[in-house]
């Protein structure tokens, strides 16, 4: 009888793939072993059914598995007489770890039931639980995560050992007699009595909770509770960015909009939270000035209990200060929430690893935050990076978020944060030894954005490895290339890169560009016409300065005057004629602002980033597609916004809605940087146009430009952040592009 040794490599590891094996194996009559090691599965067997075993490794792998290659050899060895699962061999981590997942339908069946588990909060099996967060090391095994402190109690190892439980080989089961334990605590005390039900009576009463969940704490009040979700505000100093809710499927109907696609994602292992239309039922202020909610369902046991008990829609967001990190740990939520909450839920199973909650949308699909439930899912690298080096990438200053290459596969780290602030620095630091660590990584290559004064450049270029430099637009560019797929030597792509500001080699801020390049090289063909960001880094947070710049520009100081009497506009203006602090810009998020500004939204200031763009184009949602937009005209190499000012203007004297005007400054930008990429398509200079930066986070734009571009090709995002979320992929592959040799196009 033929022996075979198969290697499946993938995400099989905390998926249950070995218990699946086993029970194949009865299946097809085979005898020998499987066991986990660090390149991912490993099989050896025998027997009649050997071709049929083979096949269905893939074609039936459990729901959360993800089989990237199933590789057979002959196999000369002794086998058992049966077949068993052998005990993990070696360390190291050519495999993939599997993220947290959330409760299975079993699972949440099951704490509602009258068994064991009635109401525990920490129940999971194979198909659910806690993955990512609580793993300290490769293999996964239970003595590698932070279950370790909880040895199984006869229940629970029974349960493990069984084949036909769903609990084989689930790391972390657990149970009451075992497990972690769940309490509320007020004033430092222990609150006698049932946990869950005291944590819904406080919310029901208007309290702020600070709630330990999977990768880090929430801070969770009554949505429908004007009062409640205000205090959350004040104290947490957080005046108008969007909340995130919680709550069981049939209460979130009742506030938002949900699609079959809505639903589809909102069901989804990942569990992220989900961008739907507000039925405008929840007080303003969960969402000041916004056309939509961000809201998710319960993913852990202790979720779903909550929610039961409180029976609402609560608001559940990051437990921090605002800018720092999610805190993780008990003592550091005293010590940090203990201002915020009125009490704590806490529990005494340690998160490994800060994971924010992922942000998507499921129309047109898009990923806004990558973390809980994504990560550390891996992409493949496209054909012609099969020889590439290993890359440490190590994103820009906002979003910070850093990627892997390995094996022909990229591996994008989790959300970190706004470099800025130095405890995301920190964590920042971190993210990258764990990173390294965990994933045996041993980079040739270290690929940063251009910019000096970025913090993840200083310490790519501290580490001693030779620096790729990437061009942040460059960057963007490649990362929407990389997602889908496009081959090393696909050719040139027309790049429409939309967003903040990011330096350009000219030395200037960019932001509203069409490039014409691939992965080792670009030429700007068209921008925005730039203009100063007076005050520097203040122009991102007070829209006004953005409007009087351009309209000022546009040879209408008078409405600038009129519309901001009670800003410095003399020395704003003195600023910008000497050059004086006020870098010139062709950004198109300034441009937003601007015209935000001229509407009276966020004038003065915006409180969190991209707070007068996300208002601007929540204007638009109700408003029919007024098939023309406000003239962004073409002058050689530069879009010149000076006729949308007066158009803008008049249509205000006319007393035509904010609406129709915030649609039509939309239509206009759309059409004007689809036309000139188009031009670079039909001319035969590019096969395809890419559309990345934070700009097309907004689907009102992303649907006036995918207008513009009918019928041509057109690459997107939508497993990896438009943002700057997604740079660091896009210096992966851009640096190994070049070091794989090969001209640049340019």
């Amino acid at each position: 009888m033929n022996a075979v040794v198969i290697r499946v490599r993938g995400q099989v590891q905390g998926v249950g793939f070995r218990p699946f094996v086993w029970q194949l194996a009865q299946e097809f009559g085979l005898t020998g072993r499987v066991w986990n090691d660090a390149e991912g599965v490993g099989i050896e067997a025998a027997g009649p059914g050997l071709d049929g075993f083979v096949a269905a490794l893939t074609a039936r792998a459990p729901k959360l598995a993800r089989v990237d290659a199933v590789e057979v050899a002959t196999f000369g060895g002794a086998l058992p007489p049966g077949f068993e699962i052998a005990e993990s061999r070696g360390r190291g981590a050519e495999t993939r770890v599997t993220p947290d997942a959330a409760t299975c339908a079993a699972c949440a069946t099951e704490i509602r039931g009258t068994g064991r588990r009635q109401g525990y909060a920490f129940t999971n099996c194979t198909h659910c639980g806690p993955r990512f967060t609580i793993l300290n090391g490769l293999p996964y095994d239970r003595a590698q995560t932070t279950m370790a402190a909880f040895p199984m109690c006869p229940d629970c190892a029974a349960e493990y050992r069984d084949p036909a439980d769903r609990r084989f080989h689930a790391q972390p089961v657990a149970c009451p007699a075992c497990g972690p334990r769940l309490w509320l605590e007020v004033a430092g005390q222990d609150m006698p009595g049932d946990a869950v039900a005291l944590a819904a009576d406080l919310l029901r009463a208007g309290a702020v909770l600070a709630i330990k969940g999977l990768g880090g704490f929430h801070l969770a009040c009554d949505a429908a509770n004007p009062v409640a979700v205000a205090t959350l505000r004040h104290r947490k100093y957080r005046p108008s960015k969007p909340l995130a809710l919680m709550a069981q499927e049939a209460a979130l109907q009742g506030v938002v909009v949900l699609s079959g696609a809505d639903l589809a994602l909102l069901r989804d292992p990942a569990a992220p939270i989900v961008l739907a239309p507000s039925r405008q039922i929840l007080p303003e202020v969960v969402a000041p000035g916004m056309a939509e909610l961000g809201v998710m369902l319960p993913y852990t046991p202790l979720h779903h209990l909550l929610c039961d008990a409180f029976g609402g829609v609560l608001v559940m967001t990051s437990g921090n200060l605002s800018g720092e990190p999610q805190v993780t740990g008990n003592a550091e939520a005293r010590e940090k929430l203990s201002g915020f909450a009125d009490a704590f839920l806490l529990h005494d199973r340690e998160i490994a690893r800060r994971l924010d909650d992922s942000v998507e949308r499921s129309t047109p699909p898009m990923v806004l935050r990558r973390a809980r439930g994504r990560v550390p899912g891996t992409l493949a690298l496209p054909p012609g990076f099969g020889t590439a080096p290993q890359v440490l990438a190590l994103g820009g200053q906002m979003k910070g978020a850093i990627c892997l290459t390995k094996n022909g596969q990229a591996l994008p780290g989790h959300h970190l944060g706004d470099l800025d602030d130095a405890l995301c620095a920190d964590e920042f630091g971190k993210a990258v030894a764990d990173y390294r660590a965990l994933f045996d990584h041993r980079p040739e290559l270290v690929a940063v954005d251009a910019h000096p004064g970025y913090r993840a450049t200083q310490a790519g270029k501290a580490m001693g490895l030779p620096v790729t430099e990437v061009w942040h637009h460059h960057a963007h560019m490649a990362a929407c290339l990389a997602e889908n797929g496009w081959p090393l030597e696909g050719g040139n792509v027309a790049a429409i890169v939309l967003d903040g500001t990011g330096l350009g080699p000219d030395g200037t801020l960019w932001g509203g560009e069409v490039l014409l390049g691939d992965y080792r090289g670009f030429e700007r063909r068209f921008w925005l016409k730039p203009a100063p960001l007076i005050g520097g880094d203040k122009a991102a947070r007070e829209p006004w300065r953005n409007a009087l710049v351009r309209l000022d520009q546009a040879g209408l100081p008078d409405w600038a005057d009129a519309l901001f009497p009670g800003r410095p506009r003399d020395l704003a203006r003195q600023a910008a004629a000497k050059g004086i602090n006020a870098p010139m810009s062709s950004s198109a998020g300034r441009l937003f602002d601007a015209v935000a500004a001229c509407l009276d939204i966020c004038a003065e200031g915006q409180s969190y980033e991209g707070e007068a763009a996300m208002r601007l184009e929540a204007l638009t949602r109700h408003v029919p597609d007024q098939g023309c937009g406000y003239d962004l005209t073409l002058h050689g190499t530069e879009f010149d916004p000076a006729l949308l000012w007066p158009a803008m203007r008049n249509d205000l004297r006319h007393g035509l809605p904010t609406e129709v005007i915030a649609e039509r400054f939309h239509a206009g930008l759309g059409q004007a940087f689809a036309g000139a990429a188009r031009q670079l398509v039909e001319s035969g200079a590019a096969q395809a146009v890419v559309l990345s930066g934070g700009c097309f986070q907004n689907t009102r734009l992303l649907s006036a430009v995918e207008a513009g571009l009918r019928g041509l090709p057109v690459l997107s995002h939508r497993l990896t952040p438009a943002n700057d979320g997604g740079l660091a992929l896009g210096q992966a592959v851009v640096a190994a592009a070049r070091s794989l040799g090969g001209a640049e196009s340019r």
